[in-house]
């Protein structure tokens, strides 16, 4: 898999991470009182994190990042059965066929997020 591409997806899982912590319910409320989880502060080490990781992007892969993040929730989306599914309009086989097919950084041409090709 391209490096790249690793580090949005874990820009992503990061960033999924913060938003549970940010949206705590009866359920959270658990896990704070069982693991003894401070919510302000994982929150804060999420984010040092995330700008870390964003650090580490080529410049032009972070601005296209940043750009659809701050529309979608999940910029980086997997191509599942021939699918985006950001937007689940059929992809090229020439990108799903592709033995090295995550070895390039690849965008959907309708929602123009990420894709990695699963499977």
């Amino acid at each position: 898999m391209h490096p790249q591409l690793e580090i949005l997806l874990q820009i992503q899982d990061l960033k999924s991470q913060r938003r549970h912590l940010t949206e705590l319910d009866d359920e959270g409320e658990v896990e704070v009182q069982e693991f003894h989880v401070v919510a302000d502060d994982a929150i804060n080490v999420l984010d040092q994190r995330i700008t870390e990781m964003l650090g580490q992007l080529e410049t032009a892969i972070r601005n296209r990042y940043e750009r659809i993040a701050a529309g979608r929730a999940r910029p980086v989306v997997p191509v599942i059965n021939g699918l985006c599914y950001g937007c689940f309009v059929a992809i090229p086989t020439a990108v799903t066929g592709d033995v090295h097919r995550n070895d390039e950084i690849r965008h959907c041409d309708h929602c123009g997020r990420f894709l990695y090709v699963t499977g």
